[in-house]
């Protein structure tokens, strides 16, 4: 199952050259990685990422991705955090979430 996260673009740039991250600055408030689900991630992004340009999408594939657990969050929903830093090989894909009339537009989340 692939599960979803939004990063700004200095972030995933970060990200890129350093090849792990313990995520956002509320990631590392909270203590895991935030991530949202196919369900969960255009309201993820309208939540927390309103009027941003140039956020990235990125796959994450559950598969053999430890520790990870399922927890409650926004009205009871499960939401999978990740609870060790994020590092590239676990990234399936990346790809950019153009904002286009005030609104993220989304990949096809495959």
């Amino acid at each position: 199952m692939l599960i979803y996260k939004i990063f700004r673009a200095e972030e995933w740039t970060t990200f890129q050259t350093d090849g792990e991250t313990v995520g956002a600055p509320i990631d590392v408030a909270d203590g895991y990685i935030h991530f949202s689900t196919a369900e969960t991630v255009a309201e993820t992004a309208a939540k927390y990422f309103a009027g941003i340009e140039g956020l990235v999408l990125l796959a994450v594939e559950t598969d053999g991705l430890e520790p990870l657990k399922w927890e409650p969050a926004r009205e009871d929903v499960l939401f999978p955090h990740l609870y060790r830093k994020l590092r590239m090989d676990d990234v399936v894909w990346s790809k950019p979430m153009p904002f286009v009339g005030g609104v993220h537009q989304f990949p096809e989340l495959s």
